[in-house]
């Protein structure tokens, strides 16, 4: 009887035990074929994504294709991870020098305005002294105020914090655009000495496009008129003959993704993008510079006035309501043009126009290469025009047809070439 209640209990544990602990089903993990790679099996099963496929396809036509020895490839592997490491460290570098300049548009704004209104206030108090001496004395303050006012709004001005803070932004997305795509490439394990070239010219370009200092290549805030960012290496595209174009058409022919279709609504999306984008921010890049333009004088402008007006006080009322009105009115300009700032508005849309003229130049790159071998998939490249102006395929295509279908009528396409912005 003992032996039957201790095997019921042992057998009741037992039951709990199995109970409570569920262990899930590892056959995928540890039955894995000795022939095959134990690191990219488990790496499947973990991740459950196209990325095994992906490294898989890639090593076999690396195999097959690639002509770089082991040491070389090994060698560019390494030339890359140093680029990124460089680039990990712009990364950093304008992350902390755009929340650092967005500090100053922030501190300057509130310490110019505080001063501004100090020294109106104290012109202020000096119209209705009756004494002398406190009058003299609220009078050397006030002017020696607006004088400070006036100088840190020179320098304000002249440097745009808030503009400095979008550059540098810019720059880190755009640093980060470059490092994923560098991390995506050493995934792929199949760099080539050309692209290890390409990717430090691009480095150098978004260093120019985007500096660091403040003394000598800061960026000019106010130029004669609205010039699109260029961010992107410089590139000599060959043209093609009109004799192979002429083959072609005869041929109806179709490589690498690439067909007279694909070109042709390539090149009519291209065309909207000239007519109704480009321009549009260029208008309105130019609408934002004047009107920065404006206001980064009228500030100045308006402090001085105060700052000369103030010493008059006094000796009558328009001299006593001419530096309190100059005060208030250069804090409503400075607050709209800095608070609003103007600045970052004006490096938006530099940006985009950027955007746009480095799309053109992509087009055009591909459009005009003679191999279509050397080309970008045209496939893969109607994804990422589709994608980076905001439009499905379909979308896209239907732009391509109402822009050829305006060319013949002689109108124009009513609509924007991005949807994005």
């Amino acid at each position: 009887m003992a032996s039957l209640k201790v095997s019921s209990v042992l057998s009741s544990s037992q039951t709990i035990i199995k109970s409570s602990f569920h262990v899930p089903k590892l056959s995928k993990i540890i039955s894995i074929d000795p022939k095959t790679r134990p690191s990219r099996k488990l790496f499947e099963e973990l991740n459950g994504q196209l990325t095994h496929t992906i490294i898989q396809q890639n090593d076999h036509y690396s195999s097959n294709k690639s002509s770089l020895s082991p040491s070389s490839k090994t060698k560019t592997i390494t030339q890359l991870y140093a680029i990124l490491e460089s680039v990990s460290d712009r990364i950093e570098m304008h992350q902390n020098i755009a929340e650092q300049r967005n500090n100053w548009n922030t501190l300057l704004l509130n310490s110019i305005n505080m001063i501004t209104l100090t020294a109106s206030a104290m012109a202020a108090i000096a119209a209705i002294s009756s004494s002398d001496a406190p009058l003299l004395a609220l009078k050397l303050s006030s002017a020696l105020l607006f004088s400070a006012s006036t100088g840190m709004l020179v320098i304000m001005n002249k440097i745009q914090p808030s503009q400095l803070a979008e550059e540098q932004r810019n720059a880190t997305r755009l640093f980060k655009e470059l490092k994923s795509h560098i991390e995506t490439t050493i995934a792929l394990g199949n760099p080539t000495e050309k692209y290890i070239k390409d990717t430090i010219k691009k480095v150098l370009a978004l260093d120019r496009a985007y500096p660091l200092p403040l003394l000598g290549v800061m960026i000019e805030k106010f130029p004669q008129k609205y010039e699109p960012a260029n961010w992107w290496p410089a590139k000599n595209s060959p043209r093609r003959s009109n004799k192979q174009n002429d083959e072609r058409k005869q041929k109806g022919w179709k490589k690498n993704g690439w067909n007279e279709g694909l070109e042709s609504e390539v090149k009519d999306v291209l065309q909207v993008m000239k007519r109704k984008d480009m321009e549009d921010y260029e208008r309105l890049g130019n609408l934002v510079l004047k009107v920065n333009k404006t206001l980064a004088i009228a500030g100045p402008l308006l402090t001085g006035v105060a700052a000369v007006g103030s010493t008059f006080v006094g000796q009558g009322s328009w001299t006593s309501i001419v530096p309190v009105m100059a005060g208030a009115l250069a804090t409503a300009v400075n607050s709209f043009e800095h608070g609003g700032q103007v600045g970052m508005v004006s490096e938006m849309y530099r940006n985009c126009g950027g955007f746009f003229q480095m799309m053109e130049n992509s087009i055009q790159e591909n459009i005009l290469e003679e191999d279509e071998e050397q080309r970008e998939n045209g496939e893969l490249f109607e994804i990422k025009l589709a994608l980076k102006l905001g439009r499905s395929l379909s979308q896209l295509r239907d732009l391509g047809r109402k822009s050829a279908y305006s060319r013949v009528e002689g109108t124009t396409v009513d609509e924007f070439a991005s949807k994005l912005f």
